[in-house]
């Protein structure tokens, strides 16, 4: 199947709330940046960088980067902090993710768009770094809002690891996507009250 084609609910999801929770949610139900292509398709899908951004330059080493940082802001959203102790997992992953959040973000520029209306473009092809310094950054804020932190979930769907943030009205969200885990949710809700009714 196409990556991104609707017939598949599970490809590229953009869902979460945050972008860096988006790309956790990229190991859900199966690897989704397992090439460079998908994840060219993710950078540009999640709005990291404008439509129309040359991307060709981006090469495996990058897999490598987006790997890495998905799972050490994984380690940070699903884990709670831990007195300091610099060995710890939790520690660990702070720093690095705090040492990929000092990379400056790629530079946006606004110009004139085919009608004249303003629009964004990248000063440049962006760099590898630069990305990840994007997505760190949210990481960071993500974890140091006290008010999105927690507002932090973790999806009711079965066997559904994507933790999304609820800024639902009362706070009252269960699935990460209503159409995806809460369908079926509902349609296993069903099925119980027909098999009961029989």
């Amino acid at each position: 199947m196409a990556l991104g084609t609707a017939t598949d609910p599970y490809e590229l999801r953009f869902d979460t709330g945050r972008i860096c929770l988006d790309l956790i949610a990229t190991t859900h139900p199966a690897e989704r940046l397992d090439s460079v292509d998908a994840l060219r398709a993710w950078i540009t899908g999640s709005g990291l960088v404008p439509p129309g951004t040359p991307l060709a330059h981006a090469d495996p080493s990058w897999l490598s980067g987006f790997h890495e940082l998905r799972a050490e802001t994984a380690r940070l959203v699903r884990s709670r902090p831990v007195p300091r102790n610099p060995r710890h997992a939790f520690a660990l992953a702070l720093a690095r993710v705090n040492e990929l959040a000092l990379a400056a973000p790629p530079a946006p520029r606004a110009v004139p768009g085919e009608d004249g209306a303003l629009v964004r473009e990248l000063t440049g092809p962006p760099r590898c770094a630069a990305l990840l310094g994007a997505l760190a950054r949210d990481a960071v804020e993500l974890l140091t809002d006290p008010v999105a932190r927690a507002g932090l979930r973790q999806c009711a769907g079965d066997n559904c690891p994507i933790v999304y943030v609820d800024t639902s009205r009362g706070r009252r969200r269960r699935w990460c996507s209503s159409e995806i885990c809460g369908n079926r949710e509902r349609v296993a809700r069903h099925r119980r009250r027909a098999a009961l009714a029989r």
